[in-house]
């Protein structure tokens, strides 16, 4: 019992596990909230690159995840050499590619693990959050191409209501507060609905068949294993 808050611990410090995943995650949305601007960029940045690392994700995957993360290293220190406006397109669309990468790479390894622990619940967390960073994403980057405000009287899809409107949306909960105007919007929002509900199911799917096959063995080998010490 003892063991177990530093076995939690461990998991939000180590550099392997998708406890650190989710600590920059939660420090992207904090920072993008503040509107921290080219922090938010770096710190984006370190989150998809310790994805890649903890979700072992393949050759093919990590050499397009560092042509982008480069490139949007460079335009981040650089910026202002671009111009404001070029400089923060470019900026939020490799942020885009980047966020679409790591939640794909997340549920691929996943996929591929036989047993339900730890690291399988965190990777299950930090890739649904992962997916609301990357419509969130997506909004801004309608609203930047649309020549109306995204949200109509509410206002353009800044990175706060942006973050807020994609996991109230990712989750269903839909206060209504914020309601895209244009059709491209609107498609997005179902799409990420849909995503939402079926990855959970799926999730919670792959937890209760992986994980009780191993329960029942446990409990069905712990009474042979005590009549044998007696």
């Amino acid at each position: 019992m003892h063991q177990r808050p530093r076995y939690l611990l461990e998991a939000f410090v180590s550099p392997d596990s998708y406890g650190l995943v989710l600590v920059l995650i939660f420090a992207t949305y904090g920072l993008a909230v503040a509107q921290l601007g080219s922090v938010v960029v770096l710190v984006q940045i370190a989150t998809v690159w310790f994805v890649l690392r903890t979700a072992r994700a393949d050759r093919a995957a990590r050499a397009a995840a560092v042509v982008v993360l480069v490139v949007a290293g460079i335009v981040a220190v650089t910026g202002g050499l671009l111009g404001g406006e070029v400089a923060d397109l470019a900026i939020l669309l490799a942020s885009t590619v980047l966020y679409l990468i790591a939640p794909v790479v997340v549920v691929r390894h996943l996929v591929e693990r036989s047993v339900v622990d730890r690291e399988t619940v965190l990777g299950v967390i930090a890739a649904y959050l992962l997916i609301g960073m990357f419509f969130a994403f997506l909004y801004r980057d309608v609203g930047a191409i649309e020549p109306n405000p995204f949200f109509g009287a509410g206002g353009e899809a800044n990175p706060p209501q942006a973050l807020f409107f994609s996991f109230t949306t990712l989750s269903t909960t839909g206060y209504g507060n914020l309601v895209p105007v244009g059709s491209a919007g609107q498609t997005l929002a179902v799409a990420e609905m849909i995503i939402g509900q079926l990855f959970l199911i799926t999730a919670l799917g792959k937890v209760v068949s992986v994980w009780s096959p191993a329960r029942r063995n446990r409990d069905e080998e712990e009474p042979a294993t005590g009549g044998e010490l007696r």
